[in-house]
């Protein structure tokens, strides 16, 4: 089994995770998925898996409208951010996604919302799905999210880097194997996986899962080259929120998002 934790602790060591959803492309990224998770998830007091949560952003928010949010991340300072957040969650502990701490059927929604891109090894996320599906109780849900293989080649296009050579082997490996191997001169991301729609279906079915829905996060509204000065004017924010609306469940653009999230049951679950 591969020990992802000694490369994504040195990632998010070099950046901090608390500031990515509150400056760039990251504020979208933050404003749609809230949408979603008040569309998709239970009613509070609903009890929520939060894996891969990160310095708590999510969790807070969750706690604040009355859900019981327990938080697991596998990077030690966002474990440390996450129990300082207010008002924190039920418990935040340190951990992976292949080995969850949670009795069997004990949560009513599991969010996934980093894991699947970090893990190299379609046995790890197998395994990530096969642990979500074990804590789940018979109807809960899964809330996912994945990196489509057309992210890095998009931004790539958009700032001129798909004219290295380095950077266009890099988006080609993506595009045609879903491994994102990035060259030593292009540390945006730490090496992971990015998918493809089959590749989700397969994997969630591995693991216990139907993908029942996928949506767009952002859409490709974040390709804008004016995107931070227009989300400081309130109207044309709002236009931009128009726009990853529409484009949420159009199958034909949802791999122009960065993100894309998805809703599961289990396989032997009515609905």
């Amino acid at each position: 089994m591969t020990n992802p934790l000694k490369n994504i602790e040195a990632f998010y060591d070099a950046r901090s995770e608390g500031d990515r959803l509150h400056q760039g492309i990251g504020r979208l990224e933050a404003v749609r998925t809230l949408e979603l998770l008040t569309r998709f998830l239970p009613p509070p007091p609903a009890i929520i898996a939060d894996v891969g949560g990160g310095t708590g952003y999510y969790a807070r928010w969750l706690t604040e409208r009355g859900y019981i949010v327990h938080l697991l991340d596998i990077v030690p300072a966002h474990v440390d951010a996450a129990r300082k957040v207010q008002p924190p969650p039920a418990s935040a502990t340190l951990g992976d996604a292949r080995h969850l701490p949670w009795t069997d059927a004990s949560a009513d929604a599991v969010l996934l919302m980093g894991p699947l891109y970090h893990l190299k090894e379609r046995s790890d996320r197998v395994r990530a799905f096969s642990e979500a599906r074990r804590v789940l109780r018979p109807n809960g849900l899964l809330f996912g999210v994945v990196i489509p293989r057309w992210a890095s080649t998009l931004i790539g296009m958009l700032r001129g880097w798909t004219f290295d050579d380095a950077y266009a082997a890099m988006v080609r490996q993506e595009i045609t194997e879903g491994q994102h191997l990035p060259p030593t001169d292009w540390p945006l991301f730490m090496e992971g996986f990015f998918h493809n729609s089959k590749d989700l279906h397969d994997e969630a079915r591995a693991g216990g899962f139907d993908v029942r829905l996928q949506a767009a996060i952002e859409g490709p509204a974040w390709l804008s080259q004016e995107f931070d000065s227009a989300w400081e004017d309130p109207k044309k924010r709002e236009r931009i929120l128009q726009l990853a609306r529409l484009a949420e469940g159009d199958p034909e653009i949802l791999a122009a998002s960065p993100h894309i999230a998805f809703i599961a049951g289990g396989t032997n679950v009515a609905g």
